[in-house]
């Protein structure tokens, strides 16, 4: 790669360390080009520009001499939750998030092999609900931080068909925070858990275009393990005998999702394209969770060295359809669909996820040159009401609270993705 790619993907790594966190299937962040994003997230079999590093790394093969393309996801997420028996309808404290991306690829000149890297946030999720819910000792605050960063290496085979493989190398930071009264008290009353961890895996990716009308891809990320070391802090005042707040270390794993994707692209004539996508996410390796402290708890507290977070998640599918029209001026327009199934069933639901079916309608433009290009999308996010009975809590402290997460929830969004690119 150039000096200029190097100095700017170091660039893009300071800057990403505090990015924002964004909620999506589960808490999957699939948005990451701005074309991409138009077209519903359709892009495994065309992934013709550098985010097919994250979208299908074979497809860096199309790709000639060197290019970068970089991006920012900005979304309004706007979840609302009301009890069965009506009342006040509550929203969470902060709306706005937004996420960072960057991308680098380079092809040889001399063999059919080319390289990749990207730097992009995989997952995250930031939620605050106010204390005025009746599911505060289920969950009132939880966050997550996932940083990657993934190079990757493709060969054409043949003409038609090339190979790709590369590592993930992960950082990720987690804050989950829950009330442990039911009701309000004067005295302070709270569970928190917070850890940080690294972990590594791999991504696999498959493109065969057999016809100039006709491309399939096919792509795959390792599921991934990360052990957050941290801290557990709790105080339930007033309790005869033990100083509070009560500070312990602390660990907890969770094994993140196999991804896997395919996708068949249909250009009738070289001014359009149409794009279908199925993806899966294997959510079921969120099953328990064991917070586990490094020394015991003080007896009179409720709480116990090992605390089991029962989860359950179910894995789910993204289906998403796109479309482009190019012009022969240099720009194009797209337009797409993504339905997203939820992944957290009634039985331990936490709203923290605030999991549901999700309908995703997009439009975007962009324009692209010898030397740059760019695109911009709108995505409107739509979940319909979703009512959750019979949940048991995920935690045994909540579970002595006598609260639930039952209720109504529903889902609004509006995001924007911007994204510009170079070539050398």
């Amino acid at each position: 790669m150039t000096g200029r790619i190097v100095i700017l993907l170091a660039t893009l790594a300071a800057g990403l360390v505090p990015v924002a966190r964004v909620s999506a299937n589960g808490f999957r962040l699939a948005d990451q080009d701005g074309l991409a994003t138009a077209r519903g997230e359709a892009f495994v079999a065309t992934a013709d520009n550098a985010a097919a590093v994250y979208y299908n790394p074979a497809g860096i093969t199309q790709l000639t001499n060197s290019t970068i393309r970089s991006g920012l996801y900005a979304i309004r997420l706007d979840p609302s939750y009301r009890r069965l028996n009506g009342g006040e309808t509550h929203g969470i404290e902060k709306n706005y998030a937004a996420a960072p991306n960057f991308f680098a690829t380079h092809t040889l000149e001399k063999l059919p092999v080319s390289f990749g890297v990207g730097i992009y946030a995989p997952y995250g999720g930031s939620i605050r609900w106010p204390q005025t819910t009746g599911f505060e000792t289920v969950a009132t605050y939880g966050s997550l931080t996932y940083l990657r960063l993934s190079p990757v290496m493709a060969v054409r085979l043949t003409p038609t068909l090339s190979f790709a493989a590369g590592a993930m190398v992960d950082y990720a930071r987690i804050n989950l925070q829950q009330d442990l009264l039911p009701y309000p008290s004067r005295f302070a009353n709270f569970f928190k858990f917070s850890g940080d961890g690294w972990s590594a895996g791999y991504t696999l990716g498959l493109r065969w275009q057999p016809h100039e009308k006709i491309a399939f891809g096919a792509t795959l990320r390792s599921a991934t393990s990360v052990t957050f070391e941290g801290e557990t802090d709790f105080e339930l005042q007033p309790i005869r005998g033990v100083s509070s707040p009560v500070q312990r270390d602390a660990k907890a794993t969770f094994d993140f999702p196999l991804t896997a994707g395919f996708g068949v692209s249909y250009r009738p004539t070289p001014k359009w394209n149409f794009e279908f996508n199925a993806d899966y996410t294997d959510w079921s390796s969120f099953d328990t969770v064991n917070i586990e402290m490094t020394t015991p708890p003080p007896p009179r507290t409720p709480f116990r060295a090992i605390t089991p977070v029962t989860l359950n998640w179910q894995a789910s599918w993204m289906y998403s359809f796109g479309v482009t029209r190019y012009f022969d001026n240099g720009w194009h327009v797209s337009a797409g669909y993504l339905f997203n199934e939820n992944s957290v069933p009634d039985d331990y639901y936490t709203p923290l996820a605030a999991d549901l079916d999700r309908h995703c309608f997009s439009l975007g433009a962009g324009f692209k040159a010898r030397r740059y290009n760019f695109d911009v999308a709108y995505q409107f996010g739509y979940g319909p009401a979703r009512t959750v009975t019979g949940s048991t809590p995920s935690s045994t402290p909540a579970q002595f609270a006598g609260q639930s997460a039952d209720g109504v929830y529903d889902f609004i969004s509006h995001a924007v993705m911007l994204t510009w690119g170079l070539n050398f």
